[in-house]
């Protein structure tokens, strides 16, 4: 193994400082793999009193073609729509958002965001993936944001 390093003296002692290493080619062809561990735990990889999970973050934008998706819309949608398919629990915030549309204006909009802890099931995907659907169908929506990741959850 080398290691580069340079000495400097200073003030009755030296200073060893490493030179920067490029990375290796088996640290490079690795990096895909590391990569795709982060996307999924594998059984065990969470710890005691944990266990597997995904988490869904939504995000509902509100401005529509014809005026906003009121509070008392976005309260009627929630009740309706998004708790009977996540009964066990969920949380809402309340958002400001940006993103660019279809047309490649600029939208600045007030959000709701909706976090999803849940199996890594069937019915779970289709149920985000319903959830989404009828919102854009029902407020004019060009999309949903939806954010995926794996996690660990106990309660």
């Amino acid at each position: 193994m080398r290691i580069a390093a340079s000495l400097q003296a200073r003030a009755g002692g030296f200073v060893r400082r490493a030179m920067p290493r490029r990375p290796g080619r088996a640290a490079i062809a690795a990096l895909p793999l590391l990569l795709a561990a982060c996307a999924s735990l594998p059984n065990g990889a969470c710890g005691p009193g944990m266990h597997g999970a995904v988490r869904d973050e939504l995000y509902f934008g509100t401005a529509m073609p014809q005026g906003q998706v009121s509070p008392g819309d976005w309260d009627r949608f929630l009740r309706d729509t998004v708790t009977p398919r996540f009964p066990q629990g969920l949380t809402v915030s309340a958002a400001s958002g940006q993103w660019r549309g279809a047309d490649g204006g600029i939208v600045r909009e007030p959000a709701y965001a909706v976090t999803l802890v849940h199996p890594d099931d069937d019915a779970s995907e289709q149920a985000v993936r319903a959830i989404a659907g009828a919102y854009k169908a029902r407020f004019a929506q060009e999309a949903v944001l939806r954010v995926r990741s794996p996690a660990c959850a106990s309660f």
